[in-house]
């Protein structure tokens, strides 16, 4: 808030004075840029840990249900289930929380050490000595979770090898008109261009489809079970946010924009915000078992939290 007051009153030199990295502060400003209209403020929810909840589900990954439905704390229960101690954020073990966090946001599709240092877990009191025990422990941990990236693996292959459909946790695979289809529990498909088996980097066997790679052009691209896994999860959590926005809207919420997983609604300010996150935080029909919840705060300006 101060820095957004220097800037609006052009004084830069208290700006250069108060702050290490001026382009850093400009670029966290931006967001502030955005006001609601006279009278209004702007109303955030945002669903929480929605990747780790619908993996959980569609894995049945029964300890973190368990979690989820008791309203715990998703990185100290996995690192509680990890290390077999309690952990207690800001309290028992409490050191323990930030290595399941690296964990939860490095492992869940796949990764192994390199994506824990790619999520910068060496900047985090990590050693390069624990990094591959981390990983093996995360892995023991959910072993459904893990279970679920080789069945896609493996349906993903057959769909494309023998093109007949195939199927696993209720996810189906089917091949046509030379694409790949993958139907989510919503109903709705992703679709994989021209897809054939190929042999991936490391020398084994892989599905590999054509599609736009970093570099932004048009080329032949390599996939497998965790990877495909990311696409499913993240695709139904955008189908969770597009039905939260549609019940908002039919309740006469004016919705200005939607960010990841979160949507900002423009309202009078004695509006209920907790009647946003009860809304926005209800399961549609097709995700039955799913737990949800939204959190969310009240802004004058968009920020976060």
């Amino acid at each position: 808030k101060q820095a957004r007051t220097l800037v609006r009153d052009g004084r830069f030199d208290a700006v250069e004075l108060l702050y290490d990295s001026v382009p850093l502060v400009l670029s966290e400003l931006i967001r502030t840029a955005f006001i609601p209209k006279p009278g209004c403020r702007f109303f955030v929810a945002d669903f929480s840990a929605i990747e780790a909840r619908v993996i959980a589900w569609i894995a049945g990954e029964q300890w973190r249900q368990e979690v989820f439905a008791q309203g715990g704390d998703i990185y100290c229960a996995s690192a509680s289930q990890m290390f077999h101690v309690p952990v207690v954020k800001h309290g028992v073990n409490g050191h323990l929380r930030q290595k399941g966090k690296i964990a939860e946001l490095a492992l869940g599709y796949g990764g192994s050490v390199g994506a824990l240092k790619a999520m910068g877990a060496l900047n985090y009191g990590l050693t390069e000595e624990e990094l591959k025990p981390l990983v093996d422990a995360w892995r023991q941990s959910n072993p459904r979770i893990v279970k679920f990236w080789w069945d896609v693996d493996r349906a993903a292959a057959t769909c494309v090898r023998d093109r007949v459909p195939a199927e696993t946790h209720g996810i189906r695979f089917f091949y046509q008109s030379g694409m790949m289809f993958i139907v989510l529990p919503s109903g709705r498909k992703l679709v994989y261009v021209k897809p054939k088996m190929g042999v991936n980097r490391y020398g084994s066997e892989s599905v590999t489809y054509e599609g736009v790679g970093e570099q932004k052009k048009w080329l032949r691209l390599e996939s497998y079970g965790p990877k495909f896994v990311e696409n499913i999860v993240q695709a139904t959590a955008r189908d969770i946010l597009v039905e939260a926005m549609r019940r908002l809207e039919t309740a006469g919420y004016s919705i200005v924009m939607h960010v990841h997983d979160e949507a900002v609604i423009e309202a009078p300010a004695d509006t209920s915000l907790d009647n946003v996150c009860a809304i926005m935080g209800q399961t549609p029909t097709w995700a039955e078992g799913l737990l949800l919840r939204a959190d969310g705060y009240v802004c004058n300006f968009y920020q976060k939290d």
